[in-house]
């Protein structure tokens, strides 16, 4: 039987697709520390904030009860995008016996583009998070989110450096987060996130056993950490993950602090990725496409604190 296009067609998939999957899995994959990810069957996908009920008040004896009602607040909706790219093999690239010398290495190349894309778009939800509105039409980091009941309440962190204070301050602030109904929502800090120029704070702050800085003045003092304060947040163990570097973070001195409140951000996967190899008539190319479909967003802002730096 004489070797035909479908047929060579066929016999490389499966090595483009090798080739494709290891490359894609080499990528930093950043994203997941800061998202949840769920599947979607849409072409978008809408969360609806409810309020809960405001603190229930004594009941005399003999009088009727109180009727409270929960609401709905913002809508956070998820439009799924398409991401796509593709590259061609040409028919005499086949016939010279060149697939393994550059059809391979532009099947690295599409796969690294896919991740980065990936990638970028996740972090550029942090990275635009001061001025990109969200569902309650206030930015992600806002001092300025408005509820049902408790007046406008902020996520936005002072605009510092992170050190050990600024991380205290930050822990404190998530501590007191409430509610549209101006109950305590009972938040803690899971993990701080930021961009590599900050790797080495990150992990002093959150590693070193003595305060990073404490003054000499107020005792002992061992390779310029003061031995008679503790590193608080060490200590108790208030950043449970520890840190993540995000390589994709664009501000340099920004820093984010993730909390344990479910439904903050999250990703949608409409389409996981897809590989596909058809050949062309016209020109007897073979030619490679790459696709996915996802989106990025926020539900609810109580999910990230962040600081600009």
């Amino acid at each position: 039987m004489a070797i035909n296009r479908a047929s060579i067609s066929k016999e490389l998939l499966p090595g483009l697709n090798a080739v494709f999957g290891m490359e894609y899995g080499e990528v930093n994959n950043e994203l997941e520390p800061l998202y949840e990810i769920e599947n979607s069957d849409r072409a978008f996908e809408e969360e609806v904030l409810f309020t809960g009920f405001g603190t229930a008040p004594t009941k005399g004896e003999g009088a009727s009860v109180s009727y409270d009602d929960a609401q709905e607040s913002y809508t956070a909706r998820y439009t799924a995008e398409t991401v796509a790219l593709a590259f061609a093999v040409t028919e005499e690239a086949m016939e010279d016996n060149l697939y393994d010398t550059f059809a391979k290495l532009r099947a690295k190349g599409l796969a690294r583009a896919m991740a980065n894309t990936k990638q970028v778009k996740a972090a550029n939800i942090f990275n635009n998070g001061f001025s990109d509105t969200i569902g309650d039409n206030a930015a992600f980091f806002s001092a300025s989110h408005p509820t049902i009941s408790d007046g406008l309440q902020s996520n936005l962190l002072a605009a510092s450096d992170l050190a050990e204070s600024t991380l205290e301050t930050a822990l404190t602030s998530i501590q007191k987060i409430k509610d549209d109904r101006g109950i305590l929502v009972g938040a803690s800090a899971v993990s701080l996130h930021i961009p590599v120029d900050y790797w080495a704070v990150a992990d002093r702050v959150l590693s070193s056993p003595g305060n990073t800085q404490a003054s000499a003045a107020s005792g002992a003092t061992s390779g310029g950490f003061n031995t008679n304060a503790i590193n608080a947040v060490r200590h108790m163990g208030m950043v449970p993950e520890g840190y993540h570097i995000n390589r994709r973070l664009t501000d340099t001195d920004a820093w984010f602090v993730k909390t344990d409140v479910p439904n903050g951000t999250k990703m949608f996967v409409r389409s996981p990725l897809q590989t596909k190899m058809e050949p062309d008539f016209d020109t007897g190319n073979l030619r490679f496409k790459a696709r996915e479909r996802y989106s990025f967003g926020v539900s609810d802002w109580r999910g990230f604190f962040g600081s600009a730096g």
